[in-house]
């Protein structure tokens, strides 16, 4: 996949497009990337994703703007992963916030992209003051020669899939329901980085994930699958619990950390890039009255994600059983 950053005065080759911040990749956005592969092969152009960084409400009011589900990179992969060949990244700030919409589609949409055929959804706002929307679209497709199509609103069980469903699914704990609106389990990707090394002294040696974030979509104590690159794990991703906050019992004022203490693995992993899938949440996170009481807890959520796993394999036979017969 090719990854360009601004957008050329003079386009290279026409593109299929589809604009939006894409937080998440989930099924709604799935869905648009769909149908935008199809169109591509229809019109044999090359499939084109534009994205903004940073998110524009993070961009004017940074404190108010909803939290990230996905950093840069793991928005990168997703898309690389659904089979987008080219992602236009827009560099969002006070110049680009000014663009009216009629130059936007003539000058970045048409003349630097030269988009052939474009696809939003359905609550899609674009230029100054957000003045454009798809409407304005068709209005400009027959001159600046491109399509334009809407995408109605994608549902899962009566709910509207948004990045700020997931959100709130996420924040809730409800794991159930995030795996439906994404189409996948939750993941955060980062380096193994140094940590304070307190798990280790109280017998639960931890990986310490570098967060691109501050503001993690979720916090609390949970049970998660572990994968890495071929260097790193066997093919088959590595059970573990894993905790993500502020470790209230150690910090007063802490910052988000997300620690994963693996099953039955010592090997050394400093520096290596691991992905932790969410997959059940055990409690929240609590403040202890020392390191003997949070080592006790740490010794329960070991034990209690366990038997989660246990259950899932359970589970799992019975259901191939069910299938077989």
């Amino acid at each position: 996949m090719r990854v360009s950053h601004g957008i050329p005065v003079q386009a290279e080759a026409p593109v299929a497009l589809t604009i939006g911040n894409f937080d998440g990749v989930h099924l709604g956005h799935q869905a648009m990337l769909a149908r935008l592969k199809d169109a591509a092969a229809r019109l044999r152009l090359t499939t084109c994703v534009m994205i903004f960084e940073p998110h524009p409400r993070e961009f004017f009011a940074p404190d108010k703007a909803p939290t990230r589900l996905t950093s840069l990179r793991e928005k990168l992969e997703l898309l690389a992963a659904a089979g987008v060949e080219r992602v236009q990244i827009c560099r969002f700030n006070f110049d680009f916030a000014k663009i009216h919409a009629e130059d936007f589609i003539v000058r970045i949409l048409q003349q630097g992209l030269a988009v052939r055929w474009v696809l939003v959804g359905d609550d899609f706002r674009f230029g100054a003051r957000r003045a454009g929307d798809f409407v304005m679209l068709k209005a400009f497709s027959a001159s600046c020669g491109f399509e334009v199509e809407e995408m109605p609103g994608y549902m899962v069980d009566g709910l509207r899939v948004s990045s700020t469903a997931v959100r709130q699914a996420l924040a809730a704990g409800e794991l159930d329901l995030v795996r439906r609106l994404l189409g996948r389990s939750y993941s955060i990707s980062g380096r193994v980085v140094n940590g304070d090394k307190l798990g280790k002294k109280i017998g639960f040696p931890t990986a310490n994930i570098q967060l691109k974030h501050n503001r993690p979509p979720l916090s609390g104590i949970f049970a998660v699958e572990v994968g890495g690159d071929n260097s790193t794990f066997s093919a088959s991703p590595l059970q573990g619990v894993a905790s993500l906050g502020v470790r209230p019992t150690i910090h007063e004022h802490g910052m988000p950390v997300l620690e994963v203490h693996l099953f039955d693995f010592n090997d050394e992993i400093y520096g290596k890039h691991l992905r932790v899938h969410f997959l059940h949440k055990l409690r929240d996170e609590e403040k202890y009255p020392d390191l003997p009481s949070l080592a006790k807890q740490i010794g329960q959520d070991v034990l209690d994600a366990r038997n989660f796993f246990r259950t899932l394999s359970a589970a799992a036979i019975i259901d191939n059983k069910l299938i077989s017969n």
